[in-house]
């Protein structure tokens, strides 16, 4: 039952997110770009919203994975020897310089 009320809250508070940044979107919109080009013109709540998933197609935001995995990585990273970090850093441009080759 827990389970069930944690995911239905967080289903709300996405969906809380969602609307307020397309309502964000469409305040600046209206506000900036208008007044700054003269063809502009100003858009309501549903552009705004496809503006807002526009730009995560087209950019790549809004990413919902990633965040906090860096602490994590950062963790591994400080309790690693100097030796360690010096192999781990090696592979890793060994790693790009493969690719690079590959692709050249």
């Amino acid at each position: 039952m827990r389970f069930r009320l944690r995911f239905l809250g967080k289903a709300v508070l996405v969906l809380a997110a969602i609307a307020a940044l397309g309502w964000v979107v469409m305040v600046l919109w209206n506000g900036v770009i208008p007044a700054a080009f003269a063809g502009a013109r100003v858009i309501d709540y549903g552009h705004a919203l496809g503006l807002l998933v526009l730009s995560r197609i087209l950019f790549g935001g809004f990413r919902g994975y990633g965040g906090w995995h860096g602490r994590r990585h950062w963790r591994r990273w400080e309790q690693m020897t100097p030796e360690e970090r010096e192999k781990f850093q090696q592979g890793k441009s060994a790693g790009r310089c493969k690719h690079r080759a590959e692709t050249v």
